[in-house]
């Protein structure tokens, strides 16, 4: 059985503790791969990234189990700790227990779950309505009673900025905290003034989204650091410059026939065989055959 130290979510309150952490999020377990080698303390799974990538909106459509083997994957590519998006919990407080009993099955670090209403909508996108604070709660309390892991970490999202003001997510965050979330995710937050002045109130520990071309300014992370956040989600950030350079790089092969203007801003092969440790399966297998 796993100590309390190598648990993934042990590992990632360790690393929240020393904060502040900006967490990436990794669109595929590769991406995760990457994020380790280069020096991140956790990564991200999300569910806007992991929607789109299949080609379909943030809006619910995908199942609770395509969330999970996506999580489980990335968790398996990288010994970071893993934070993944659990959308509304995929049903009410009874579904929250499964959802949280498959995703720690699958070795991730913990969930966020949000008070949206189905169908959700992208945090920063209008026309969201939310479930009322004492539903929130009963799928809070479900989430930590379904735990195995006392670590496994429930982080609560709140989407009421956007629907009831600044003064209902802050009382809502407040709420969740009682009903037992390890940490609060306001979202839609729409100054550095709002972000400073949720984070001044200490409903607990706080997870700041600085997703792009949305309501929130994009601030770093030692600012929110400073103001009081201990965890910096960027959801979407990989994604979107990979999408743009996979645009670019068919419109040049579309337009020329030729990759060749392309590769300059390829990763080599011997970068990716380095990335994925070509070299040491080759050399188990060898040992395998007592070679």
């Amino acid at each position: 059985m796993e100590n309390a130290i190598s648990s993934p979510g042990r590992r990632l309150r360790a690393a929240w503790e020393i904060g502040p952490i900006a967490i990436p999020g990794c669109f595929n377990p590769l991406v995760a791969k990457l994020a380790e080698h280069i020096g991140f303390s956790a990564v991200y799974l999300s569910g806007g990234a992991l929607s789109a990538g299949s080609g379909v909106p943030d809006i619910g459509l995908l199942t609770l189990t395509e969330f999970v083997q996506a999580a489980q994957l990335t968790a398996q590519a990288t010994s970071l700790p893993l934070l993944c998006d659990a959308d509304t919990g995929f049903g009410e407080a009874l579904n929250v227990e499964r959802t949280v009993r498959l995703f720690e099955a699958a070795g991730v670090a913990g969930i966020h779950l949000e008070d949206q209403e189905m169908p959700k909508r992208c945090g920063h996108l209008s026309g969201k309505s939310v479930v009322s604070a004492e539903a929130m709660q009963a799928k809070i309390r479900a989430a930590v009673a379904a735990k195995r892991d006392k670590d496994f970490v429930i982080v609560a999202r709140t989407d009421a900025r956007g629907v009831n003001g600044f003064g209902d997510a802050l009382e809502r965050a407040h709420r969740y905290m009682a009903a037992g979330a390890d940490a609060i995710f306001p979202e839609g937050l729409q100054s550095a003034d709002e972000f400073e002045d949720f984070a001044r109130e200490k409903p607990g520990p706080l997870l700041a989204n600085m997703t792009e071309f949305g309501k929130s300014p994009l601030l770093d992370v030692k600012t929110l650091g400073d103001m009081g956040y201990s965890m910096v989600l960027f959801p979407l950030t990989a994604f979107r410059a990979a999408m743009k350079a996979a645009e670019l790089t068919l419109r040049n092969l579309h337009a020329s026939g030729t990759q060749k203007v392309s590769v300059p801003d390829m990763q080599t092969r011997q970068e990716l065989y380095d990335l994925l440790g070509y070299t040491g399966y080759e050399q188990r297998d060898q040992a395998f055959f007592g070679g």
